[in-house]
């Protein structure tokens, strides 16, 4: 017979508690043959609670009921997070007043929005930065990007980023996609793990620390949280009340531009830029699990330092968003394709032009064509660009966050082995 118990609306297969109901069996078994209950079998009995109450709250995560394509969400409110005014959080509702569904820690939405002057919707992917187990809302917090430096007043700055802050509002309805996206915290994992934010980049992070927290997690944390100055850092307040909550936490604040208002020991715990010489300080060997997310720059050089210290790549998990977070195309396979140039050929749109290293990705080749294909994290991560392939090979400047269906490719991080036909 299999049991199943509904929990926040989704089903949950109890297959945990049958396993956690055998162990305490035979471990109690056990204490009466020896007629005595020591550490050891106390110790044991903890060991199994946990396990299963970690199985328990994967498997609850999982089977949320989720949507398909595109559902209208309510903003119900919006919240300045930073002295600079250029960070908000964005607290979202089911407009249909349904069920919201869970979603597994570092996951991200996925918004379709109706900008103005845009030849069609701007599709764009924010993480999640609260806790999986809240279901009465969901909550994204967005920096305004400014424009490019050097750029001059008439380059704009991020499309979507500004259009959140500067024409949504509290009341406003929103179109979003389920979460999804594999840069996610592994909750049956019992080794010690190191969570790193740069930035607004601390949105997946924070999401798996209160994870961890509401899960009641005894594994060793260490939150490593860098920003220019106090006048940048967000939410730092819900951090610091977890660690000082949680003697297996801790937390370090680094500021790459102090003001003269910030103190050191006080707002922040180092200056400068996070390096691994900084991990070092503080981890006691390189054996942890590291979650990773920030600036691109930030992210390439750390993980690359993580790999230098002897991190195997299994134990280093980053999430990269926008197309400078993907790695240079590398050239074709063979000196004749590079001779030759390769030809992509669009079907639908009935264009064939050819590609060079130069080009970039198939995404970038598209759009300099002048066919649209729809895009959202462009770093491999959302899947919105997927397209079907008709006929050729591609091959992937950065490793994908889930492998696509199969004949489709990511055009966002693709770059054609040879001659390809594309269906866009």
């Amino acid at each position: 017979m299999i049991l199943a118990l509904q929990i926040g609306g989704g089903t949950i297969v109890a297959l945990a508690l049958f396993q956690l109901c055998l162990g305490i069996y035979s471990s109690v078994a056990a204490v009466f043959r020896e007629r005595r209950l020591d550490a050891r079998h106390l110790q044991h009995f903890n060991d199994l609670a946990q396990a299963a109450l970690r199985n328990a709250e994967v498997d609850r995560l999982k089977s949320g009921t989720t949507w398909a394509g595109k559902r209208k969400f309510r903003i119900v409110e919006k919240r300045v997070e930073n002295k600079c005014g250029d960070i908000c959080s964005f607290y979202l509702q089911p407009h249909d007043g349904g069920e919201l569904p869970p979603f597994l820690p570092g996951q991200f939405l996925t918004f379709e929005l109706p900008i103005s002057d845009q030849p069609a919707p701007v599709i764009r992917c924010y993480s999640l930065s609260d806790s999986p187990s809240r279901l009465d809302r969901y909550r994204v917090t967005i920096k305004k990007l400014p424009p490019p430096p050097d750029a001059g007043e008439t380059v704009p700055g991020g499309l979507s980023s500004t259009y959140f802050h500067a024409n949504l509002k509290e009341g406003d309805v929103v179109d979003v996609q389920a979460p999804k996206g594999g840069f996610v915290l592994d909750l049956q994992s019992e080794r010690p793990v190191v969570l790193i934010g740069g930035g607004v980049g601390l949105t997946p992070v924070l999401s798996m620390l209160k994870a961890l927290d509401d899960a009641g997690s005894h594994r060793e944390v260490h939150f490593f949280h860098a920003a220019r100055s106090g006048d940048d850092i967000v939410l730092c307040d819900e951090i610091r009340e977890i660690a000082e909550r949680r003697n297996n936490v801790h937390y370090r604040v680094l500021y790459s531009a102090p003001t003269d208002a910030c103190v050191e020991g006080r707002d922040y715990d180092c200056p400068g830029f996070l390096t691994v010489d900084v991990l070092k300080r503080y981890l006691t060997s390189s054996n942890y699990e590291f979650y990773v997310c920030g600036p691109p720059q930030m992210m390439s050089s750390l993980t690359e330092q993580l790999r230098d210290w002897g991190v195997p790549d299994s134990d280093i998990h980053f999430e990269a968003f926008g197309p400078a977070s993907v790695k240079t195309v590398k050239s074709p396979t063979s000196s004749r394709e590079a001779a030759e140039s390769v030809q992509v050929e669009f079907s639908r749109s009935g264009k064939k032009v050819s590609w060079h290293e130069q080009d970039g990705t198939l995404l970038d080749l598209a759009e300099r064509n002048g066919i649209r294909v729809a895009s959202g994290c462009r770093a491999g991560n959302c899947g919105t660009c997927a397209t079907a392939l008709k006929e050729g090979d591609v091959t992937y400047v950065t490793r994908p966050a889930s492998s696509p269906a199969q004949g489709s490719v990511l055009m966002c991080i693709a770059c054609p082995g040879g001659n390809v036909i594309l269906d866009a």
